[in-house]
């Protein structure tokens, strides 16, 4: 029986909570935003180390490791880091901290509370937490979900009841998926996603295209209930274009590039060839 189908439609993420319950705190920016987070005295939160673009001259920042994210030797080995930055305010009066986007990317708020205490998002979307806020990263033990790549099966949890700042590029609409309600998304597209959604991979096309490379390779099935955050400019992609831009220039001036890739064609089926026919005699 086909899952039924449903209108609810895309809406930009607009962040409400109850001002008196959280930190303060502002975003502003277009394409690369910063998120100023005001403290009062003794109050502090932690961010990703190198994110700090400016402070107040009361706030003091130790780069710490926290056991309760979960980090260790399996994090560093696939170039996560270990440690995590802690900002605090030991003065008498207010004080603030502007913490940016590492990329050309918008900074989300989530209110973790308001997600059942738990939200899964796309790899190094974790950018800084107020509260309780508990950063791992989990992987995903079910076949049809593992994929070639780490980004793939490795991706970040936040559990706990704080406010958490995490990333996404482009355009960010959310979509609130009833039950039953089917979407399907571009792998890299998604940024966050409720642990309520059922996620299934599906490779589009034969396996020659995994191997030469191609666009919408890897489509994700998403079945509600659930709310999905959708991204429309994934940093992997937009880093892969640039390479592009950057690359295919320098090939079109360098026509021997081309002969020598057609030599090198020629001269590897001649072996391929002249093997089977020594095989056969």
């Amino acid at each position: 029986m086909a899952a039924p189908f449903f209108s609810t439609p895309f809406q930009p993420y607009v962040y409400q909570s109850n001002q008196d319950a959280v930190i303060p705190f502002q975003i502003f920016g277009g394409e690369a935003q910063v998120v100023q987070i005001m403290l009062k005295p003794q109050e502090k939160f932690i961010a990703r180390p190198g994110s700090m673009c400016f402070m107040s001259g009361s706030i003091e920042m130790e780069n710490v490791f926290i056991p309760e994210n979960e980090v260790g030797v399996w994090q560093w080995f696939f170039g996560k880091a270990v440690t995590s930055v802690v900002f605090h305010n030991p003065g008498l009066s207010d004080g603030f901290v502007g913490i940016a986007a590492p990329s050309l990317a918008r900074i989300l708020p989530i209110d973790l509370a308001k997600f059942g205490g738990e939200i899964l998002c796309q790899p190094d979307a974790f950018l800084c937490s107020v509260s309780d806020v508990k950063v791992s990263n989990t992987v995903d033990q079910r076949a049809r979900n593992v994929m070639s790549s780490v980004e793939g099966f490795l991706r970040q949890k936040l559990t706990g009841q704080g406010l958490a700042f995490i990333l996404a590029g482009g355009t960010v609409a959310q979509k609130v998926l009833e039950v039953g309600e089917v979407l399907a998304v571009d792998v890299s597209c998604i940024a966050a996603l409720n642990n309520t959604v059922n996620v299934q991979i599906k490779y589009n096309g034969p396996v020659r295209r995994a191997v030469f490379g191609g666009d919408n390779l890897v489509t994700a099935t998403l079945t509600g209930p659930g709310i999905v955050f959708i991204q429309s400019l994934p940093f992997r992609r937009f880093s892969q274009r640039i390479a592009r831009a950057v690359t295919s220039p320098n090939m079109r001036d360098n026509p021997k590039f081309f002969v020598q890739i057609a030599i090198f064609f020629f001269l590897a089926y001649v072996v391929i060839v002249s093997s089977l026919i020594l095989t056969d005699v």
